[in-house]
């Protein structure tokens, strides 16, 4: 056999499958566990299982369905509105605790299977059906809070409009 063919032979061994490297454990005197691709004095080869992976769907192939769409605009056109009764926009508080309770309404009445949804910076903090939610340990500042009505599956059907409020709270400073 001549060079050629020897290198044809590595070629489509190689090009045959995919290998699997070893790894190695080696522990040393003073517990230290290492791992290595090169076997060394007192190592021991470990069997790696093969990695799992998925691939998902690209965020532009994602998308609600027609179907979804319409339901959500219909069940949205029951309310002719939903909005905070407490706290006022602007509102101040001088809270310890940073807990504020949201009186919340909707015209009309909830729907059965439909909840209130408040959020706070943008980051859902509670549902209710009973129109007040307390929301305890709020972080000193300036907030942005939104209500919305959601259905049994949680998408938002009607949103309101956003108020702004703040809370100050003592310090170690003050």
């Amino acid at each position: 056999m001549n060079a050629s063919h020897g290198l044809l032979a590595a070629a489509l061994i190689a090009l045959s499958g995919p290998t699997a490297a070893e790894i190695y454990r080696n522990v040393d005197q003073y517990g230290n566990v290492t791992y290595s691709d090169e076997p060394s004095k007192g190592a021991e080869a470990i069997e790696v299982k093969p990695v799992t992976t998925i691939t998902l769907p690209k965020p532009q192939t994602v998308q609600e369905t027609e179907t979804l769409r319409k339901e959500v605009k219909r069940e949205g056109a029951i309310y002719q509105g939903v909005s905070f009764t407490y706290p006022k926009n602007n509102q101040a508080f001088h809270s310890g605790s940073g807990d504020i309770q949201f009186e919340l309404k909707s015209t009309p009445d909830l729907q059965p299977g439909h909840k209130f949804e408040v959020t706070i910076d943008g980051q859902p903090v509670g549902q209710t059906t009973s129109g007040s939610i307390t929301v305890s340990n709020i972080y000193r500042g300036t907030h942005t809070a939104l209500v919305h009505i959601v259905d049994e599956n949680g998408i938002q059907v009607k949103s309101g409009t956003p108020i702004s409020f703040t809370v100050h709270r003592p310090s170690v400073a003050n």
